[in-house]
C-alpha cells in the first residue's frame, strides 16, 4: 500500500512538472500571435522618421521580426492606426500635431505608448541674414511682406504644421491675413531654402530639429509664435503611437517600442550620413547603433527574440557591437 501511495505521488509530481515545462513553452511562444511578426508602420517622408524608422528596423529584424513602411500623409498615417492597418508610427509630433490627433484621441482609436524623442524643435525659421536685417519674431514678418513675397514656405498638404499656418493667416494674426501658404514637401520646400540663400532672398519656412538643415544653412527660428506651435520654439515631444490594442497583443513588441528613446544628435548624425554622405539610411541606422551601442541595453530590458532568445545579444550579435 506504502509503495503504491509512492507511486501516485510520482506519477502525480512528473505530470505538474510536465504540465508546467507544457505551459511556460506555451507562454513563451504563444505571449504573442503570428501577426505580430509582422510590423506595419508609416512615415510621412520626413528625414527624422527615416532615420528611427531605420534604427527601428535593424533592431527588429535581428529579433525576428519584418518590419514594413508605408509612405503616407500624416492624415492617412492616423486613419491607417485606427482601421488596424497601422500598427505603430514613431511621428507623432506634439504640440504641431495636437488638432489633428485630438479626434483620434477623444475616439480612443490610437494609443500614445511613449515619448521617444524630447527638446526638438518646429517653428518658422528664416536665413540668418534676414535675421540680422530685422526679422527675429512672428510679429516682424509682415514689415517685410513684400521682400517675403507674402509667402510662408511649408511641407506637404495635408500636415498639421501646415494647418497651424493656414490657421495662423485665417486668424490674420500677426498682420498675416493676406499672405499664403505655398504647400510641396519637405524636399520641395528645402529645395526653395536653398535657392533662396544661394542668392540671398528673403525667405520664412517650417523649420525643425533634428535635421541637416540646421547645419547646412544658417537659419534662425522665430520667437512669438506660442499660440500655434507651443513655446521655446515650439519646443516639441514627439511620440511613438500605435493602434488600439497593439501593446495587449504584441507584449514584447510593445515593451521594445516603450523603451525605444532617441536624440537629436543620434538623429541628426544618421540624417547627415545619408544626405551628405549618400550612404543607405540603412546601413546609416546600423552603423550609428554600433558607434552608439549603449542605447541598445535600455531599449532591450526584458525583451526576446521572437523565439524567446535573449534580445540584447541578438542585436549586438547582428550589429556587431562587441
Amino acid at each position: 500500500m506504502k509503495h503504491d501511495r509512492s507511486n501516485w505521488f510520482r506519477r502525480i509530481a512528473s505530470a505538474m512538472l510536465c504540465a508546467a515545462a507544457f505551459g511556460m513553452a506555451f507562454t513563451t511562444h504563444a505571449a504573442e500571435p503570428q501577426s505580430c511578426t509582422q510590423v506595419h508602420m508609416a512615415d510621412p517622408g520626413w528625414t527624422d522618421i527615416d532615420a528611427t524608422n531605420a534604427m527601428t528596423g535593424v533592431v527588429l529584424k535581428a529579433l525576428g521580426y519584418h518590419q514594413s513602411v508605408s509612405n503616407l500623409s500624416v492624415p492617412i498615417t492616423y486613419e491607417g492606426l485606427k482601421k488596424g492597418q497601422i500598427d505603430v508610427f514613431l511621428g507623432n509630433w506634439m504640440p504641431a500635431q495636437g488638432p489633428i490627433v485630438k479626434p483620434f484621441m477623444d475616439s480612443h482609436s490610437i494609443d500614445v505608448l511613449h515619448a521617444n524623442l524630447t527638446n526638438a524643435k518646429f517653428t518658422l525659421a528664416v536665413p540668418d541674414y534676414v535675421a540680422a536685417a530685422g526679422v527675429h519674431s512672428f510679429a516682424d514678418l509682415a514689415k517685410y511682406a513684400d521682400k517675403f513675397d507674402d509667402k510662408i514656405y511649408g511641407i506637404e498638404p495635408g500636415a498639421p504644421a501646415n494647418q497651424n499656418i493656414k490657421k495662423m493667416i485665417g486668424d490674420k494674426a500677426f498682420g498675416l491675413g493676406s499672405w499664403s501658404l505655398v504647400e510641396s514637401s519637405e524636399t520641395g520646400m528645402l529645395t526653395q531654402v536653398e535657392r533662396a540663400v544661394r542668392d540671398k532672398k528673403w525667405i520664412v519656412f517650417l523649420a525643425w530639429e533634428p535635421h541637416l538643415m540646421n547645419t547646412k544653412f544658417h537659419l534662425t527660428y522665430l520667437s512669438g509664435g506660442d499660440a500655434y506651435f507651443g513655446p521655446n520654439y515650439g519646443g516639441a515631444t514627439v511620440n511613438t503611437v500605435t493602434r488600439t490594442g497593439f501593446a495587449d497583443q504584441c507584449s514584447n513588441l510593445a515593451k521594445l517600442f516603450k523603451q525605444m528613446t532617441f536624440n537629436v544628435d543620434l538623429e541628426n548624425q544618421i540624417i547627415a550620413n545619408v544626405l551628405q554622405d549618400k550612404v543607405d539610411v540603412n546601413t546609416a541606422a546600423q552603423n550609428a547603433l554600433k558607434k552608439h551601442s549603449d542605447l541598445l541595453k535600455p531599449w532591450l530590458d526584458g525583451v526576446t527574440t521572437v523565439s524567446g532568445a535573449n534580445g540584447l545579444q541578438a542585436v549586438d550579435a547582428a550589429i556587431g557591437a562587441h
